[in-house]
């Protein structure tokens, strides 16, 4: 089966709905790059340029988009406007596959005797617990049985906004009061999760970035307690990014890239935005592979990162 039939049409129009303003500002500015001419020039190259930089796909990921069309308009001598689409869909699906985004299909798991185990890092404010209820829920769906972690014991309203989606999807969940140690909580959690059986475990973490040692210290020692329950736990460390921010993104991707080893990322915050070539820049700056991208409100909307039907989506 193909990649395209990995997605279901519902799945489709959902993200075709979600990135629908990234879309129009996008297509407004190409069409806008291109009027007047019938091939691709050094101009038309110049104001594809500023279309992708002012669509926050980022300065130094541009100019590798730009540098690989323009071996193929030097390849093929001419190429025609109407063939631009098509080139700079594949070179963006090619940049996104040499980045590690690899295309999954499902909310599926690697087989294991343990839990996987998922850490969450994000600064407060970006979605992350609102992504970490929506992962419960579509790991849910696809037959996993799932426990939650309120490792962010700095804020009270944060274990309490995990404890209501908790009991939104329906999966068990672990808290301790507010001021408690996030560790304990993160190895609580996890002895818990062994003990039901559990196939899913989402550990929340705190978000504060103002102290980089502080947090790295934090989320090291988290770590360090996690793997005496689950050898080699967490499976993954997921960074959530508000993708409405552009490049503010970027400087919270730096600033938690330095602090813990992070293994995966979610954008979320997709459809309200004009800002969706932030996933293309993100992806390539760091060297991180897309896995989950929030596109709406609904629980159905944090769909799993598809390299080829986003960059199609986008600039079908």
């Amino acid at each position: 089966m193909g990649l395209f039939g990995l997605f279901s049409k519902a799945k489709k129009e959902s993200l075709d709905q979600g990135l629908a303003k990234t879309k129009e500002s996008v297509f407004q500015k190409l069409s806008r790059a291109v009027v007047g001419k019938s091939k691709v020039d050094d101009e038309v190259l110049d104001n594809l340029e500023e279309v992708l930089i002012t669509s926050d796909v980022g300065v130094d990921t541009t100019l590798k988009i730009i540098s690989r069309i323009e071996e193929r308009v030097d390849r093929d001598k001419y190429l025609g406007i109407s063939e631009l689409n098509r080139i700079l869909k594949e070179e963006i699906a090619a940049l996104l596959e040499e980045n590690n985004s690899i295309d999954v299909s499902d909310f599926e798991l690697p087989q294991s005797e343990e839990p996987y185990v998922i850490m969450v890092v994000g600064v407060n404010g970006v979605g992350k617990t609102t992504t970490i209820g929506k992962l419960a829920y579509n790991f849910k769906q696809a037959g996993k049985k799932v426990i939650l972690g309120a490792a962010d014991t700095f804020r009270a309203a944060a274990i309490d906004q995990l404890e209501v989606w908790a009991k939104r999807v329906d999966v068990p969940i672990v808290r301790q009061d507010m001021g408690s140690d996030p560790a304990s909580v993160a190895f609580d959690t996890l002895k818990s999760a062994k003990a039901q059986g559990a196939d899913v475990v989402i550990i929340d973490t705190a978000g504060r970035l103002h102290n980089k040692v502080n947090l790295m210290n934090e989320l090291s020692k988290i770590k360090k307690v996690m793997q005496k329950v689950v050898p080699g736990a967490p499976n993954e460390v997921l960074l959530v990014l508000d993708g409405s921010t552009g490049q503010n993104a970027f400087e919270q991707a730096k600033q938690f890239t330095l602090a813990t080893e992070v293994t995966a990322l979610a954008l979320t915050k997709l459809d309200g935005t004009a800002k969706g070539g932030v996933v293309i820049g993100i992806s390539d700056q760091f060297k991180i592979p897309v896995k989950y991208i929030g596109i709406g409100e609904k629980m159905e909307d944090l769909q799993i990162f598809n390299r080829v039907e986003f960059v199609d989506s986008l600039f079908s």
